[in-house]
């Protein structure tokens, strides 16, 4: 079997992931088949970070749109992330992988406060982070807290799991005829507008030097393959 390239990567999955084909939500059985795609990876001996959005639930920026307080929205979109990380975290548990949330807004009853000292520690023990509750601040998306947890817990590089197979020139949901790239600079996703994460996070990672991956969750063994060097989907870097 061939090794990992990455000791630590922050993992950010998309939140509609989590609804599979119910399309809202959350799928069980899709969580299950996440969890063991993610426990593939941790028995290889990589340690994770992983942060879950909240687009199967709820999302703040399209209820702001609809009249809604962008404050107001904004935390029930963190609330949202906690669910999805709670449910994620009982879906790893039960295939043996062990995990710990930890929350940037306080619900100590489910969760712990995120503590950046206290989530290294964990991922130092070999156990699975979940951070949730994005940065725990309004205006902030859940890709702007993976590009900020990324670089805090050190990872080598942030991983976006999503629906589709990478950054394209536009979206390939609604223009058949859109370009995929293989590579891709922080500069150009910038310059070209490119939405496959917000400008704040794009720039966080680039003041950092922290790559981006982006590739296709729902393809069964890509994860797997990205971790042992495969060049699936499309790098963001320098």
């Amino acid at each position: 079997m061939s090794k990992p390239v990455y000791k630590r990567i922050l993992l950010k999955l998309s939140g509609e992931v989590l609804a599979g084909d119910q399309g809202f939500g959350i799928d069980p059985i899709k969580a299950k088949q996440l969890a063991n795609e993610i426990k593939s990876i941790h028995e290889m001996g990589v340690s994770i970070a992983l942060i879950i959005g909240a687009g199967n639930i709820f999302r703040g920026m399209e209820a702001a749109s609809k009249g809604m307080e962008r404050v107001t929205g904004d935390y029930l979109g963190m609330l949202s992330t906690i669910i999805n990380a709670i449910s994620v975290q009982d879906a790893l548990e039960k295939v043996g992988v062990e995990t710990r949330t930890l929350s940037a807004i306080t619900v100590t009853k489910i969760a712990e406060p995120y503590i950046r000292r206290r989530a290294l520690r964990h991922l130092d023990k070999n156990r699975l982070v979940i951070v949730a509750g994005g940065t725990g601040n309004p205006y902030f998306t859940t890709d702007t807290a993976a590009a900020l947890r990324a670089t805090e817990l050190q990872a080598e590089v942030l991983l976006k799991g999503t629906k589709v197979s990478g950054v394209y020139d536009k979206d390939p949901v609604l223009n058949k005829d859109a370009i995929p790239f293989k590579e891709i600079t922080y500069s150009d996703v910038l310059t070209k507008n490119l939405r496959v994460m917000d400008l704040t996070a794009i720039t966080l990672c680039k003041e950092n030097s922290m790559p981006i991956r982006v590739f296709n969750i729902n393809n069964e063994g890509d994860l797997k393959k990205v971790i042992v060097g495969n060049k699936i989907g499309t790098l963001i870097r320098d």
